[in-house]
């Protein structure tokens, strides 16, 4: 005669039956038909996204049984498990990380009061144990149908962000729309990057630009990832498909340490650090109005194939980037004498800032190429702020602490010159090349005003105006006073650049500094 189970192993079955169902559900978010939607637009889901930004197999979920208490405009039949969020830890490049992703298939991603409380935990989570965090977002915005809590829910992650900032690194990949308050979290974290075609963010939409202003314009040229990425400055990386931007987050990561207490991982030395590329000593032109790609100096001065640039298409006068010099990450500012001359304008000026900020945030050594002609004129530049702005980059190169290194490769004029993390706001080593030309303004401005008069009385105004040019180039155009005071290290051979990088960093690598006890300063904002 057979005997019956025992109560409890049956009990367990109809657990585990359970536990196995709304597993299944939660992975499926809003269905198949939603998820083949989502495909048929050329997106991934959330939970595809994690897969392919993680190490396989590295993912664990946290909160994926949550589900919304709301039942207003018909919520009470629209529970998902997770309700529109993944969220969970794992590992890139053998790296721990913390990780959330907006899920479209679920009520467009919208975000509301559950979703608020998953970002909020795994942020929380992230500066606990000082990990960075990353969220994928593609959502369209807050829930409207709970009311107030959406915007509750956004208020906190708002603050998570903040109380972050500077702590962990935080990364944002926008992969669908962003739209409303949803874009202020991206704008609070460190770095954006932005997919072609498919993401966009805005405050408000074409249709409500159109009603209040009249303007018309689509959604790709009011928030797309080039409007931003060139325009605005909004984001850091405008990337052709998902995979890359997933990438880009990946290649990112290897530059920067976990938290604000670490170093950056070394990469493995695979470039000679003695390595001496005479090409350098011929890439400046000896004509002072002759452009250069700066470009070209960085990466043959750098670890070979290590530098990432950041913001390319925003503020191109401007270089920022992290490069590697004997396999330490270094943030690279730089300026680019192919645009504008290299002058600094109110956008340049906001981009270096906010790089060398976090560079100094996270313990990230700031390597600088200065060529500094001066800051843009003009009566727009002066209307919209160039002074404050400008004060931007005094204040963030003045404030850092990390290792600050200069080279001078040509111009430096006036205060352009100065706020280019010269010596005498405290960068710890400032190179100059031969050609290099440090003075209060070039020979031509200088004359003008010196000898306006002088001239004037001349039988040929034009050849006295050259000859006296001529002698103020060959008197204070040189790095040599500079040195002589000095204010500059040493005048380097343009091949010497690279080994006196590494040699100096090797030096500056436990420097410590103490800034005058505050709760914060003011800066220029």
């Amino acid at each position: 005669m057979a005997q019956n189970k025992p109560e409890s192993e049956g009990g367990h079955e109809v657990f585990n039956t359970k536990l196995k169902g709304l597993r299944n559900q939660s992975k499926l978010g809003g269905g198949e038909k939603r998820i083949e939607a989502q495909h048929g637009k050329g997106k991934m889901t959330a939970r595809e996204r994690i897969d392919a930004l993680m190490d396989e197999g590295s993912f664990q979920e946290i909160n994926g049984l949550m589900t919304s208490r709301h039942t207003d405009f018909g919520l009470d039949k629209e529970k998902f498990p997770g309700d529109g969020i993944v969220a969970g830890f794992g590992k890139i490049n053998g790296r721990r990380v913390c990780v959330y992703a907006q899920d479209f298939t679920i009520m467009g991603g919208s975000f509301g009061e559950v979703a608020g409380q998953k970002v909020c935990r795994i942020m929380d989570l992230a500066m606990d144990a000082g990990v960075p965090v990353i969220g994928l977002n593609d959502g369209g915005g807050a829930r409207i149908q709970e009311g107030i809590f959406s915007l509750y829910a956004y208020g906190e992650v708002f603050y998570r962000n903040t109380l972050a900032s500077g702590v962990v690194p935080q990364i944002s990949v926008i992969l669908g729309p962003c739209a409303g308050g949803a874009v202020y979290s991206p704008a609070l974290t460190d770095f954006i990057v932005m997919t072609k075609g498919i993401s966009n963010m805005f405050i408000t939409g074409p249709e409500v630009i159109k009603t209040v202003t009249h303007e018309e314009v689509d959604t790709e040229t009011l928030g797309g990832a080039m409007a931003h990425a060139a325009t605005s400055g909004v984001a850091h990386f405008a990337v052709e498909n998902e995979k890359e931007a997933l990438q880009t987050v990946r290649d990112l990561l290897d530059y920067l340490p976990a938290n604000n207490k670490e170093s950056a991982p070394m990469a493995e030395i695979t470039d000679d650090p003695w390595r001496m590329d005479k090409e350098l000593d011929s890439l400046v032109p000896s004509n002072p109005s002759e452009g250069y790609d700066m470009k070209d100096i960085i990466t043959r001065v750098c670890d070979q194939g290590s530098f990432m640039e950041i913001m390319s298409n925003f503020a191109q006068n401007s270089i920022i980037g992290f490069a590697r010099l004997h396999g330490q990450s270094v943030g690279i500012v730089a300026q680019q004498p192919l645009f504008m001359a290299g002058a600094i304008d109110i956008d340049a000026a906001d981009k270096m800032a906010r790089f060398v900020r976090f560079c100094d945030a996270f313990n990230v050594p700031i390597v600088t190429f200065s060529d500094s002609p001066g800051f843009l004129p003009g009566v727009s530049q002066e209307h919209n702020g160039i002074i404050r702005h400008g004060a931007k980059i005094v204040y963030a190169f003045s404030e850092a602490s990390v290792p600050k290194l200069t080279v001078v490769t040509r111009k430096g004029y006036g205060g352009a010159y100065i706020v280019m993390s010269s010596k005498h706001i405290h960068s710890d080593m400032v190179f100059a090349w031969p050609g290099a030309e440090i003075a209060v303004m070039g020979a031509e401005g200088a004359v003008a005003i010196l000898y306006r008069k002088e001239i004037a009385e001349k039988a040929d105004p034009v050849e006295a105006r050259k000859q006296l040019v001529a002698e103020f180039r060959e008197k204070f155009s040189n790095p040599y006073i500079a040195a002589g005071a000095g204010f500059v290290d040493d005048v380097i051979f343009p091949h010497e650049t690279r080994p006196r990088l590494i040699a100096a960093l090797e030096l500056l690598r436990d420097k410590q500094t103490q800034m005058p006890a505050k709760k914060h300063g003011c800066m220029p904002l």
